[in-house]
Order: C-alpha cells, then structure tokens, then sequence
C-alpha cells in the first residue's frame, strides 16, 4: 500500500510490486551463495555415514526405515541425524515418510541413489574427491590467481606448492580418490554413449584410452564393443595398479611424448585440464598413433556455447547447461591452464594438431562427442 492522498491510501504502483519481488529474490538467492557450500558438506556426510547404502541394503520390498532404526545401525546421534535427514529432504535427497507403526521413516529416491558408494550410476566417489580438502584448498586462490596480469600463479600450486599431477603421484590416497571420481563419471558417460552413439565404434579393432586411469572406461566400452582390443594409457605409477580386465592392456607412459598405435585414440576429460598449446601436443600424438586412412580420434568433453547456443551443446538435459561454466572454473582453481571449450576452440586446436574434419555428436550426458579425423 502507498502513501495517503487526501487521506485516500494510493495504489503501489506495479512497477513497484516487481521491484520489492525482485529485491526479495536477490536476497533469497544471496543467502543460497552465502551458505552454498553447506550442500557439499551435508551431502559428504551423508555418503560418509552411509545413510544411502544401509537404505538401498534394507529398503526390502519397499519396507521404510525408522529414525531410530537409522541412527542404531549408523551409530549416529538420532536428533543429529534427523536434522541431516530433513535438511536433504527439502533438496529431494531422501524422502520422509511413516512405518507401519506410525513412526518417523525414510526411503530412497532417484537422487539419494545416487550416493550409493559402490552403485552402477552413483556419484559418491566424485563428490568425496571435489570436498576434499586437497581440492578445497586453491578455491581460496582464485582471486589471486585472476587479479595478476599473467595470469599469476596457478591456484593449486599456490595451495600445495605443486601442481595436480604432481601432487597426485607423491600421494596415492589422492590419486586413488582421483581415480574412484572419473571412473564414476564414466560409467554414467560411457553408459550414453553405448545408447546414444554406438556406431561411432563401428569398424575399430584397436583403442587405446589415453589417460584412462583405472581403465574403468575402456572396460565397460569393450564389454558392450567386444570386438575391440582395449590399451589403457595413463602415468606409469596409475597404469601399473589399474585392475585386470579381460581385453585390455595397461600401459605406462606419457602422452606428451609417445601414444600406443590403434585404430581410435579415445580421450574424456583429459585435454580440458590442458592449455591449448599442450591439447595441440597431445592430439598430436594421437594423430601419430592412427591409421592416416581409417583413424580417428575420440574426445569427450563439455563444450561451452556461444551466446546463441545452449550453455552445454549436446546435453539432452537442459538442467545440465550450467555445469561447463561450473567444470570451467574448477579447472581455473585445479590446472594451470585448463579450460572448457567452445565449438571454436576445438576447431582450433584439432586443426592445429592436423585435422581436417570433425564433427560432434550430442548424448544425454555432460560431455558431448567429437570425432576428428586426421588430413
């Protein structure tokens, strides 16, 4: 209500109305920023406790978990945890019902099974690894990162005195950590793959997965594309613990100096933590490892969008259009020079590493398909 007029209160304008909307908006959101890394925390606690597993174990025929059920085999404190619990029902992690006796219940949703530790889709191993306090760290160099004009020094070695890499060989619980997180991400990558593109594998009798870690992803390729002989390509102190797999060799080595000859170089999430110089050196190297006549390269990545496109190009899911920016200033706080990619960035530098013609497949997943074949 406005002001009086000749004891007549005035209308608020609605050009008012939408202003203290807006207003109000701005401070909702604002207190989301605020305490945004509340989420994380709660949600790392959760995958700690083991709230999802012990559901997803007990859920049996759709049989719902009292509170104090919860808490005695978790061993936690029952207000504690219901706190926890209800502060990731309003996020839809979890949902909050009645036992057969009237007591406080919990069961399961399509989003809290997804920090199931050891499920087919979860995510758990990647949200361990991002609210580490090794990859928490150099979030708090950014600012003085960007405020150089060079760039200055990069933000995880600011933190940790080495860069990633060479913090993850000194460290084999992070490297294990690191490890668990791409191999999460590629079971739920690969898996849109063999769904959205399987032909892209039509006619390949070799691949090698540069940079594969623990082969997890050539592992679930070769199980769907059994035809294919698998190399799994990474460090030698990564590739000389990777786990048998029927199909599939591990190799040590280094990518900027030498890449295994196969009919497909497959690469996902590697040359995004690279500038474009080092991608440029990599995609080298792969195009040196194929056939000139029949082979071809593989990159999974995230690309960015012009100001006309969708944030993520490909996606299939427009709720996933803001995770490359996201992914882009994770690699600004984790590379040196790392960066997500725009359709014209990677026509650059896969020009530059000498091929002619590519094009890109879109799949329901983060990353999108790009397949470039050599001049």
């Amino acid at each position: 209500m406005g002001k009086e007029t000749n004891g007549v209160p005035a209308r608020t304008s609605d050009d008012e109305v939408i202003k203290k909307q807006e207003i109000h908006e701005a401070q909702a959101n604002m207190w989301k920023f605020v305490f945004g890394f509340t989420e994380m925390a709660v949600i790392k606690c959760a995958i700690e406790l083991g709230i999802a597993d012990f559901l997803e174990e007990n859920n049996n025929n759709e049989e719902v978990i009292s509170l104090n059920q919860l808490s005695n085999a978790l061993g936690c404190c029952s207000s504690s945890l219901y706190r926890i619990l209800r502060f990731l029902i309003n996020r839809g992690i979890f949902k909050e019902t009645s036992t057969k006796n009237g007591e406080i219940g919990y069961v399961q949703t399509p989003l809290s099974r997804l920090l199931i530790k050891e499920g087919g889709n979860s995510m758990a191993a990647f949200l361990l690894f991002e609210s580490s306090p090794v990859m928490l760290a150099p979030w708090h160099n950014l600012t003085a990162r960007i405020s150089s004009k060079d760039n200055g020094r990069p933000a995880f070695d600011a933190a940790h005195g080495k860069d990633v890499w060479k913090y993850v060989e000194a460290d084999p619980g992070h490297s294990n950590l690191l490890n668990s997180a791409m191999a999460c991400d590629a079971r739920v990558a690969v898996s849109a793959i063999i769904n959205d593109c399987p032909e892209i594998f039509k006619g390949a009798n070799t691949m090698v997965d540069v940079g594969g870690g623990d082969g997890t992803t050539v592992r679930l390729l070769i199980e769907s594309f059994p035809w294919i002989n698998g190399i799994n390509y990474d460090l030698p102190h990564v590739a000389s613990v990777a786990p048998h797999a029927n199909g599939v060799v591990h190799v040590g080595g280094d990518m900027f100096n030498y890449v295994p000859k196969a009919d497909v170089a497959f690469l996902m999430w590697v040359l995004h933590d690279w500038g474009d110089e080092e991608c440029i050196q990599i995609l080298t190297k792969c195009r040196e490892a194929i056939p000139k006549d029949k082979g071809k390269v593989i990159i999974l990545e995230a690309i960015i969008g012009e100001k006309e496109e969708n944030i993520i190009r490909g996606s299939n899911n427009e709720k996933l259009k803001d995770v490359g920016l996201m992914l882009d200033m994770v690699m600004m706080a984790h590379t040196s020079n790392g960066k997500e990619r725009t359709s014209k960035e990677w026509a650059y530098v896969l020009n530059a590493a000498g091929f002619s013609r590519h094009t890109i497949s879109h799949i329901n997943a983060v990353q999108s398909v790009i397949q470039a074949y050599p001049s």
